[in-house]
């Protein structure tokens, strides 16, 4: 009698054993002529090269657009996109940007109104020092 593995394939679960970034791919946007475009200029000869070799699972791409302000442009993998425009920043401030970009989720901002976020809510409420015997003020 033989034994015979069973065939499952894992399931992707971000947190539980491998994370999967959620930044597919970064577009770099610059103007050769325009002032604005100093530090990004000077972020794609100095800076990107070794920022993209730290990040070999994200896709970098360079293009110019001449006469327009520079802008970094975030892909996710849920098929949302983030703009962030970058003018007249320096090449370790849009570093910085960049860095954001990489380590957001790619979903929309989200207003919470409640102080403390729970799927279960409390059946005693918020606790507050002022409760109970009170507090000499």
């Amino acid at each position: 009698m033989t034994i015979k593995a069973i065939r499952a394939v894992a399931k992707g679960q971000n947190g539980v054993g491998n994370f999967i970034l959620q930044c597919k791919k970064l577009d770099f946007h610059y103007c050769d002529w325009a002032g604005s475009s100093k530090g990004m200029n000077g972020f794609i000869k100095s800076l990107l090269p070794k920022f993209a070799t730290v990040n070999p699972q994200i896709e970098f791409a360079v293009s110019p657009r001449p006469g327009k302000h520079p802008v970094i442009i975030g892909h996710y993998i849920n098929g949302r996109t983030k703009p962030i425009c970058v003018r007249n920043l320096s090449p370790y401030e849009i570093l910085k940007k960049a860095e954001l970009l990489r380590d957001a989720s790619g979903e929309k901002l989200k207003r919470h109104n409640r102080a403390v976020t729970s799927v279960n809510p409390s059946v005693r409420g918020i606790w507050s020092p002022y409760h109970g015997k009170g507090m000499v003020v």
